[in-house]
């Protein structure tokens, strides 16, 4: 079992940057593969990015590619969301997942982290 603790959310203007970081516990941290949802008020919860457990291959919403890159430090346990160029519509709780038995995360996927809050004014 793993557990995930995101932090980096915050205020932000538009055309800002933020990176968001999610620590992982345990010792089989690249057996996992990562990725970000996010919820905006109101709306159903959405798929952002995921990168795989080796981090040899990433996949990215629409919506957020170009702006939004995926990257893991399996050494630190730890995967980030860089999130450049940002838009109002981007405001939403971000949330970290981590799936051990499939190479790519989805609403399926069992683990969670609680969210970050993310605000982009406009």
């Amino acid at each position: 079992q793993v557990q995930l603790l995101e932090s980096g959310g915050g205020l932000v203007q538009a055309g800002g940057s933020l990176r968001l970081s999610c620590a992982a516990s345990g010792r089989t941290f690249s057996s996992y593969a990562m990725g970000w949802f996010r919820q905006a008020p109101g709306k159903e919860r959405e798929f952002v990015g995921g990168i795989s457990g080796s981090g040899g291959r990433t996949y990215y919403a629409d919506s957020v590619k170009g702006r939004f890159t995926v990257s893991r430090a399996n050494a630190k346990n730890t995967v980030y969301l860089q999130m450049n160029s940002l838009k109002p519509e981007d405001t939403a709780v971000y949330y970290c997942v981590a799936d051990r038995y499939q190479d790519y995360v989805s609403l399926a996927s069992a683990y969670w982290g609680q969210g970050t809050q993310v605000t982009v004014s406009s």
